[in-house]
């Protein structure tokens, strides 16, 4: 197979950018050099930067149930939820799945069509209709009272690559204010105002029921198969060391800056939202992402509900913290390889990785894609 050769891009490499001369051969890198070459693909000066890889998106849930009332076919949703991500440039996504509502819905996602969403991404995975990498993230809300019998069998899943610890009980971590807890699942999920207290009522009474015996029994779990785990909306020291005696390597959301100095310093990576990078702050209330950037508190960034939203805060952060582009986009691209161990095959431009990789041209306000690549051929 004769190489395919793109000269004239801003490479971002892993310790520099270059103008230079990147070769591919049968979806692997196998040349990178300084300088334009007189054949191949002209790329103008615009950037030429790793494929995104996402940790944590619920947009397939979105794509299903775009609001409270719709239910699109799952094989629909999974294939518009796989253009979603190659379209933002997302070549590698772990699909979170979450198990165990919060809401006291008849229909429940997340308590009924679980197992039928899993089954249609690991579908499409295999008759070929996606074009980004489809791996699974398993969702665990921890007072849910069947979490565990349902999981258990989830772990021996050949795309399985995270499983993080989640409590959305009220009156703590992301929503240590009742008040802004009733707002959300009344706006967002459809809890009805007049049901809201027996519903917060019902939701601490779960959490004590259940949290502690779940958590535990899945930190051993995840110990026992080797699966990498997360923990949620941490936001106190004690929640952080917690997480550490657990054998947890990712911290995600941390809603306070105390406890992501915590992970930081203590070697959890640490992920925060790009649609808090874009927005300037947390929807919730909750702490910074740009504030923990400009503390050099951050590893990865998620697009978690905007999957578009990813590039843009790399180039926000950049210009923002006035740290080179290359630098920043290991928060989206290596370090998000590494949390899930496949950062020697994917995350960075490196002869002998996969050519995994998106241009980008950037006009100093939205980043825009021009292609993607996935395994060296343009799919988007």
């Amino acid at each position: 197979m004769q190489s395919q050769i793109y000269t004239n891009y801003r490479l971002l490499l892993p310790h520099e950018e270059i103008l230079g001369t990147i070769a591919v051969k049968d979806g692997v890198i196998t040349d990178i050099q300084p300088g334009i070459v007189s054949q191949g693909q002209d790329g103008k000066g615009n950037y030429l930067l790793p494929g995104l890889i996402e940790l944590h998106t619920d947009n397939l849930e979105k794509c299903i149930s775009p609001r409270p009332s719709a239910r699109f076919p799952l094989e629909l949703a999974a294939v518009n939820h796989d253009r979603d991500m190659i379209s933002s440039g997302i070549t590698t996504v772990c699909d979170a799945i979450s198990i165990g509502d919060v809401t006291p819905k008849d229909d429940s996602l997340r308590i009924h069509h679980y197992a039928a969403m899993i089954d249609a991404v690991a579908e499409g995975q295999a008759a070929g209709r996606f074009k980004t990498d489809h791996l699974l993230h398993l969702r665990c809300e921890l007072g849910y009272e069947h979490l565990y019998e349902i999981i258990e069998p989830y772990t021996n899943h050949s795309s399985l690559a995270l499983m993080s610890l989640m409590d959305h009980t009220p009156g703590q971590r992301q929503f240590v204010d009742t008040q802004k807890y009733k707002e959300y699942y009344t706006n967002k999920h459809g809890v009805p105002e007049a049901k809201m207290d027996e519903f917060v009522a019902m939701r601490l009474d779960n959490q004590r029921k259940y949290a502690v015996e779940n958590r535990q029994a899945l930190v051993e779990l995840s110990q026992k198969k080797n699966i990498s785990l997360a923990s949620h909306d941490d936001a106190t020291v004690d929640h952080v060391r917690e997480a550490i005696s657990e054998g947890i390597v990712l911290a995600e959301f941390p809603t306070t800056l105390e406890a992501a100095k915590e992970a930081h310093s203590n070697g959890l990576l640490v992920l925060m939202g790009a649609p808090n990078v874009v927005l300037g702050g947390s929807h919730s209330g909750n702490v910074s992402a740009m504030e923990l950037v400009e503390l050099d508190l951050v590893d990865i960034i998620s697009s978690d509900y905007v999957p578009r939203s990813l590039l843009q805060s790399a180039f926000i952060i950049s210009r923002t913290v006035q740290k080179p582009l290359y630098e920043v986009i290991k928060y989206i691209t290596l370090n998000p390889a590494k949390a899930i161990d496949l950062d020697r095959q994917i995350g960075s431009l490196e002869i002998g990785k996969e050519a995994d990789f998106i241009t980008v041209c950037d006009d100093g306000v939205v980043p825009q894609i021009i292609e993607v690549c996935k395994h060296g051929d343009r799919v988007a």
